[in-house]
């Protein structure tokens, strides 16, 4: 919904608005307890979504370029296109490996925040409601220092510098049994909530082609989601046997290892990455038009190198081929003539003939365009690329492949 350079904003303001509900709900779900009681409040709550209902059906969405009927993706198809691009695209499979570093130590703050609240503080509901608002008040308040330190720090320093404030907000819950000080810790736990998961959902969104960003955003929540959903039983389990206090300085020490990692596997370059959409493929010659099921196609494409540039060519390949699996193939080959010395073959197999008219028309980037330009700069001068297209006649209609 917003341009590329300010996903990074909007992610924050969509995680302010979260943390937002948290300052406020507990205290506002406290008050209605106490005034009219517990299903009178579950009540009001479950009729507050028909707001959230009218809001959608008021929507004036902007109506979406239609996808050709030939190119029309089904469910399944859809749901394994998405799993084989993030399978290929190395930023974006480094963005799922950060989150995964670091929401499992960051989820003992929520799992074990009562615990701390109850056993550690001897407060009541009220008093954890409160500590729930503080981590949402240093989330909101911090939303207006994110631009500024993501100037200072950049997106890997942010992402460090995150880890680093939770671990010492953990070992602050661990160690430390004063309500208020508590209280003030949880502030910079917000910031660096907020500051860590802006981050990454934003890189998650800059790395992402439009015709898969969904899904790969989907990927992205389940690690998120998942994450905590796991963790959170394993560091009760933890408290319980070990004790609160250890529970939460080995989520610390986890954080520290995260934040130390960053380091080791930063975020790639964003820079190097350009989603935009390029249709530079032309239309393929054929001599019949395929069905949109007709399949599998077999790509094939002939290229004549240098001998002096054969190593060259097959490393740019690699890159190719990363490109190659992200939009369709299926399987995916270079292989050199045995008779005729820097003739290569690319071979690679594409499920349908719809989904090869899609990598032609809205799955191909500027990326791609890049890493296939690079390829093709060492080609022998005045060759072109011969492409050719074979399909599967087994599951074909008769006559379709003569």
């Amino acid at each position: 919904m917003v341009a590329r350079s300010q996903l990074a904003e909007a992610s924050a303001l969509g995680a302010v608005n979260m943390n937002l509900a948290r300052a406020i709900g507990p205290a506002a779900g406290g008050v209605l307890v106490a005034a009219a009681g517990a299903g009178w409040t579950f009540a009001f709550n479950a009729v507050s979504f028909l707001g959230i209902v009218i809001v959608l059906l008021l929507w004036k969405r902007p109506p979406a370029k239609p996808v050709p009927a030939a190119e029309r993706e089904r469910f399944l198809t859809a749901l394994y296109a998405a799993r084989r691009y993030v399978w290929n695209a190395p930023g974006v499979r480094r963005v799922l490996l950060r989150t995964a570093l670091f929401i499992p130590g960051a989820a003992a703050v929520w799992s074990l925040l009562p615990l701390v609240a109850g056993d550690s503080l001897g407060l009541g509901s009220g008093g954890y409601g409160l500590l729930l608002a503080a981590v949402g008040v240093g989330a909101v308040s911090g939303a207006f220092l994110l631009p500024r330190m993501r100037r200072l720090l950049g997106a890997n320093g942010t992402l460090a510098a995150g880890a680093a404030a939770f671990a010492v907000v953990l070992a602050v819950l661990a160690t430390v049994h004063v309500s208020w000080v508590v209280a003030l810790a949880l502030l910079p736990a917000g910031l660096a909530w907020i500051g860590v998961l802006s981050t990454l959902s934003a890189a998650t969104q800059t790395r992402l082609p439009g015709w898969v960003r969904a899904r790969g955003l989907a990927v992205y929540l389940l690690v998120f989601q998942g994450g905590q959903a796991l963790a959170a039983p394993l560091w009760g389990a933890l408290a319980q046997w070990l004790g609160l206090t250890t529970a939460l300085l080995i989520a610390a020490a986890l954080l520290l290892l995260a934040a130390a990692s960053v380091r080791l596997w930063p975020l790639y370059d964003a820079a190097r990455i350009d989603p935009t959409p390029s249709d530079h493929w032309p239309v393929p010659p054929l001599v019949y038009e395929p069905g949109p099921a007709d399949g599998p196609v077999l790509v094939s494409v002939v290229y004549h190198v240098a001998p002096a540039d054969r190593a060259a060519f097959t490393a740019a390949m690699a890159d190719v081929a990363r490109s190659r699996r992200r939009t369709g193939a299926l399987t995916w080959g270079l292989y050199e003539d045995g008779n005729a010395a820097g003739r290569f073959i690319e071979n690679y197999l594409i499920g349908s003939w719809a989904e090869h008219l899609a990598q032609h028309h809205t799955r191909l980037t500027e990326t791609d365009r890049r890493f296939e330009t690079r390829a093709r700069s060492l080609l022998l001068p005045g060759t072109e690329p011969e492409i050719t297209h074979a399909f599967d006649t087994t599951g074909m209609a008769p006559g379709r492949a003569t």
